[in-house]
């Protein structure tokens, strides 16, 4: 056979014929993409593997449990041959080429008419990747290379720009923590893709350094508000961009709803008509302990855990938190934005009945390069924070977890 390149081509099988032979390890992986594709497939085989099986009762394929016979094949529009009878797959091959059905072999791929590239998905685009020729086929090979197109669309690392129109709108994008790695799949994509990016102070700025030159980068803390509280102006920024047909990412630290303010957002951009997408983040009241070797929750220690904002204190008449009823829970107590004020919250819960040798931990730009722990008790906390110089952003977790695993970071 002349060592010339295969054709790639994409079938479209919805109600036409697919004949599987062989119900083993190859149709379990084969057959889920032929059910997707809407093929009418037809298994034939004496046994089948229990997720085949599973497939049969389902009624996804229909089965015949018998090996091949002359005439399988004569309806096909595609055919796998996937059998451990290498006399039988040879038979059903040559029945194939007269009948001019594509024939996939996966005994010798030398010997077949057709061969299934290594395919992956991402936001309905198929890429697949085939070997130019059968010499020196290798299946890793292409799957690797499979894996990191994908992979790279997905995450966004690798851009490739739509060139017919976009439906404008809006995406509040949860950043995670800090580290740029602890985005989500989802959010690193869209933030890739978008026209205009309006980031927080406390989102992960390495992913803004990452974006093509032709994005409009602003920094919600320099938006002026002019007659606006800051909020207002930002919702406004969010409408006018939209408005102009862009694509706009609203990036934010930690979660969008966790003390992110996005649901002011999200109802300012559905009062003006303006589409919006919300993508959850990794909050940084869990991710950040974590990070510093402490768990929220411990079996035989703490239960439950509670997340508290502590930009208010205790005492001041805005305060929504029962702090008193706090006190007297045996869980972990995670603050978040409550740096400059715990010296009073500390004085509060220990008012209340929580002990003042109860261990804290604060744990200052959690995730980056620049992370640190610093350990102390309700009773030290205010004077510890004064002398170590903690400055936010910083979690602030108080309860019994905080001695519980080793020290991770200094």
């Amino acid at each position: 056979m002349a060592e010339n390149p295969a054709y790639p081509v994409g079938l479209r099988l919805t109600g036409r014929r697919v004949v599987v032979l062989g119900g083993g390890q190859v149709a379990q992986r084969r057959l889920p993409a032929l059910i997707a594709a809407g093929a009418d497939i037809l298994l034939v085989s004496p046994e089948a593997t229990p997720s085949v099986e599973a497939m049969a009762d389902a009624g996804e394929i229909s089965w015949e449990r018998r090996p091949y016979r002359e005439g399988d094949l004569a309806d096909a529009w595609y055919a796998l041959i996937a059998t451990s009878d290498t006399e039988a797959n040879t038979e059903a091959s040559a029945e194939a080429e007269r009948h001019r059905v594509w024939c996939v072999r996966s005994d010798d791929a030398d010997k077949a008419t057709a061969w299934t590239p290594a395919t992956g998905t991402s936001e309905g685009v198929t890429v697949a990747v085939l070997t130019t020729n059968a010499k020196g086929r290798d299946p890793r090979h292409t799957a690797a290379i499979r894996d990191a197109v994908v992979e790279g669309l997905r995450d966004g690392t690798l851009v490739a720009p739509h060139h017919r129109t976009r439906t404008p709108g809006v995406a509040l994008v949860g950043g995670g923590p800090g580290d740029p790695d602890l985005i989500t799949v989802r959010g690193r994509r869209l933030l890739a893709e978008a026209d205009v990016v309006i980031a927080d102070r406390l989102g992960p700025r390495d992913l803004l350094a990452e974006l093509p030159p032709h994005v409009e980068v602003i920094d919600a803390a320099k938006i002026p508000y002019g007659r606006y509280m800051a909020q207002e102006a930002i919702n406004n920024a969010l409408i006018e961009h939209a408005k102009q047909g862009k694509s706009v990412v609203r990036l934010k630290g930690g979660d969008p709803y966790v003390f992110g303010r996005g649901m002011e957002e999200l109802q300012a951009l559905a009062e003006a008509g303006i589409p919006c997408t919300v993508v959850p983040g990794i909050s940084s009241s869990i991710s950040v302990p974590g990070a510093a070797g402490i768990p929220v929750t411990h079996r035989g220690v703490a239960h439950e855990f509670t997340v508290v904002s502590g930009h208010v204190a205790p005492d001041d008449e805005r305060s929504l938190v029962d702090w008193p009823s706090l006190a007297k829970l045996t869980g972990t107590l995670v603050i978040l934005m409550g740096v400059d004020k715990i010296g009073k919250i500390a004085e509060t819960l220990v008012a209340h009945g929580k002990p003042a040798d109860t261990p804290v931990a604060l744990v200052q730009e959690g995730t980056t390069a620049a992370q640190r722990r610093v350990d102390a008790t309700l009773e030290t906390v205010a004077e510890t924070v004064r002398t170590q110089e903690v400055k936010p952003p910083a979690v602030i977790v108080i309860g019994e977890v905080v001695t519980v695993g080793p020290r991770t970071s200094a």
